[in-house]
């Protein structure tokens, strides 16, 4: 009994320390809180190195180190306790499950976040140089930001590109430095009096950052800095527009995967294949609809279906009745079916986000999958007889 209650603690904890909002409510509470302090201790760690403010303000800063570094460690502690709940790792033994968990990049920069605080207090040495690490909680950041978990996917997809373009500009760079090196050198001796010296210049001039503290003299010299400018254009927006690439790309999966789960859940879509749906999904229009906006109006062509994929929305069905239409319901399927007008309103009743599949994408999935509009048809007369009409 006792062992019960332990294990549903422990998946409570892991509820809310990893699955977020979605899986319990109290996380909310504890990500904002970690969130909060996160940043309190970036501001706390730039505003030490001002003297007086670390004069005045010293006790409350170590009070606040300490607090954090509590903190932190349980944190860590919990989320290690409770990875047994993953189901990749609940196979395992807890001890091997609990290791694997713990050397995920995330969790070494959790574990970097508080373990420099008790390194200065076991070694008895001068380690003031393990505080800069305490930059590194803002890497943790990273756990409650989609975003940027959505950039260090990026990153580890286009690591290949990345580093083939970091290689062309490390060319790029030696070629510049041995050029200048080469024209300035007689002018210049200090600047320029070898290819490690003159890469400052180089670098400076390719990043189009241009210090100006080291500029070539010589007419050859300066034909070749135009040269480098004109090229440091080009070469350092590159992994700029790899990145850009990698994000937009990635970004369009998650929409893609997101899209094929709503309309995996709709009853005339359910029984189709993974791929017939992902068909589907390809062909889908997005559209956002502020609340009080009409989504479809009485009347208006029925060309297009709708799947109402967040928000709700309202059917006027006529003589006062009204239905609330929430996510994953589809209406509009009769009217475009039977190339009629919408002979009722939907209205927004919230901000929804809405799929439309139009009367082209329909023929074209009609052809491949000869039985979807017998579907859609069966779909819109179930409605129909349990009051929930399509427009």
């Amino acid at each position: 009994m006792a062992m019960t209650a332990w294990r549903r603690w422990r998946r409570k904890v892991h509820e809310i320390l990893e699955l977020g909002s979605d899986a319990h409510p109290a996380a909310y509470v504890v990500n904002g809180f970690i969130v909060v302090l996160i940043v309190l201790n970036a501001i706390a760690f730039a505003a030490e190195t001002v003297g007086d403010l670390a004069v005045r303000y010293g006790p409350w800063f170590r009070a606040s180190t300490v607090f954090s570094v509590l903190v932190f460690t349980v944190e860590y502690a919990l989320r290690v306790w409770s990875a047994v709940e993953i189901p990749v790792l609940s196979r395992m033994p807890p001890a091997r499950a609990r290791a694997i968990f713990a050397t995920r990049p995330i969790m070494i920069i959790d574990l970097l976040a508080f373990a420099p605080w008790y390194v200065q207090w076991l070694i008895p040495v001068d380690l003031r140089v393990l505080r800069l690490l305490r930059v590194v909680r803002l890497f943790k950041l990273a756990r409650f930001s989609p975003a940027l978990q959505t950039l260090l996917r990026v990153f580890q997809d286009e690591y290949r590109a990345l580093l083939g373009a970091l290689l062309v500009m490390l060319i790029l760079l030696l070629f510049a430095s041995t050029g200048v090196y080469f024209l300035e050198r007689d002018a210049q001796p200090d600047a320029f009096g070898s290819i490690p010296a003159a890469s400052w210049w180089a670098l400076s001039t390719l990043t189009t950052v241009g210090y100006g503290d080291v500029v070539p003299v010589t007419p050859w010299g300066k034909v070749l800095g135009g040269v480098v400018m004109v090229l440091g254009v080009g070469m350092f927006a590159l992994p700029v527009a790899i990145i850009a690439t990698g994000f937009s790309q990635e970004s369009m999966r998650h929409q893609f995967v997101a899209t094929w789960s709503m309309v995996a859940r709709v009853p005339v879509f359910a029984n189709m294949s993974r791929v017939e749906i992902a068909d589907i999904t390809k062909l889908l229009e997005t559209r956002s609809v502020d609340p009080g906006v009409p989504i479809v109006r009485a009347g208006d062509a029925g060309d297009g279906m709708y799947i109402l994929a967040s928000g709700e929305a309202l059917l006027a069905l006529g003589d006062d009745r009204t239905l609330t239409l929430r996510e994953g319901d589809l209406f509009g399927q009769m009217a475009l079916l039977e190339r009629r007008r919408h002979e009722h309103d939907v209205i927004a009743t919230t901000h929804c986000r809405v799929y439309m599949l139009d009367g082209r994408a329909l023929g074209r999935l009609s052809r491949r999958y000869p039985d979807l509009r017998e579907r859609l048809s069966l779909a819109a007369a179930s409605q129909n007889a349990v009051g929930e009409t399509a427009t």
